[in-house]
């Protein structure tokens, strides 16, 4: 991509979008779309059809989703996959229309199947269930990088896929009911020091592994893949390891100064066992994530301790 291209960042609001502006900015570029949701809603399908017909995009990073945690995903079912549909449909068909030359579609881990064998590589997809809490949300995200591949065969766009694992960083969703495992327990834990509490409630065994990944180093692997990746296939975007709920709860405790128990509730869902991504397709390309993620907590927790979040758990 030339410094002025003229680019469109969907969703730039949210974690991802969020990320991908600051890293471009960081890239020179200087010709960059944004829309808040109020401006362009994408689920409207002559909104983003105006949209496109006026601004016409060189370049579009397809950031822009409804995300939510477990509770959130089990709650509205039908709004994610509504929602995730909608959006997916309506840009990257009008990204054909009008001729934009590359689209990043962004899509989540959660795609492959509960039991994948693990590290799970890009073809586990469509090789078993899915984990019941977010089917829909998983059935969306695996229509909209379907439909990539399938405007690439039948019209020869150039739209790619990334796959990414468990995010975190700045401008991340901390509300305890809606949010991921991590943000939710960053607030958790900072509630319980303020409030002087004894111990944390950590949702599930604890048994559970996860790979987390901050926000600014898929970014990071975004723009790699918008300059330097074409193939049909989907490509996975994680660090290569994981570590159980319980280990991440313990160093979530150092990182916030909590000196108290965890408290694990078996009754509360695990969700998939665990979720470890095969990046050997993106570390075939020269890439590898760069912040370590105790180093990544304690740089979120401090944006956190200076957001609204932390205001308004402290009121609590």
């Amino acid at each position: 991509m030339q410094a002025d291209a003229k680019i469109f960042v969907a969703g730039h609001r949210g974690l991802v979008g969020g990320a991908i502006l600051r890293r471009l900015k960081k890239g020179g570029f200087t010709n960059l779309i944004c829309r808040t949701r109020r401006q362009l809603d994408l689920r409207r399908q002559g909104a983003v059809a105006g949209f496109f017909r006026r601004e016409r995009p060189e370049y579009v990073f397809l950031a822009a989703a409804r995300v939510g945690g477990i509770r959130a995903n089990a709650t509205f079912p039908a709004q994610f996959i509504y929602d995730n549909l909608m959006i997916q449909v309506n840009v990257i068909h009008q990204a054909y229309l009008h001729g934009v030359k590359k689209l990043l579609f962004l899509g989540s881990s959660c795609i492959y199947p509960k039991f994948a064998p693990q590290p799970m590589k890009e073809d586990s997809l469509l090789a078993g269930k899915l984990e019941p809490t977010n089917e829909p949300y998983a059935v969306a995200k695996i229509a909209g990088l379907k439909m990539c591949q399938a405007y690439n065969r039948e019209y020869g766009t150039c739209f790619i896929s990334a796959m990414p694992t468990n995010l975190y960083g700045p401008g991340d969703n901390f509300d305890l009911l809606d949010s991921h495992v991590l943000p939710a327990l960053m607030r958790r834990f900072y509630m319980a020091r303020v409030q002087g509490a004894p111990e944390v409630a950590v949702w599930g065994s604890g048994n559970p592994r996860r790979e987390f990944l901050h926000v600014d180093d898929l970014a990071d692997a975004c723009l790699l893949l918008m300059e330097n990746y074409a193939e049909d296939e989907t490509i996975n975007v994680g660090v290569g390891w994981d570590l159980t709920i319980r280990e991440m709860a313990e160093m979530m405790a150092r990182v916030t100064g909590f000196p108290g128990r965890l408290c694990f509730d078996p009754s509360q869902p695990d969700g998939t066992p665990r979720k470890l991504l095969d990046v050997s397709r993106l570390a075939a390309l020269g890439w590898q994530a760069k912040i370590p993620l105790e180093e990544g907590l304690e740089q979120t927790y401090r944006w956190f301790l200076r957001s609204p979040w932390a205001r308004e758990a402290a009121s609590v």
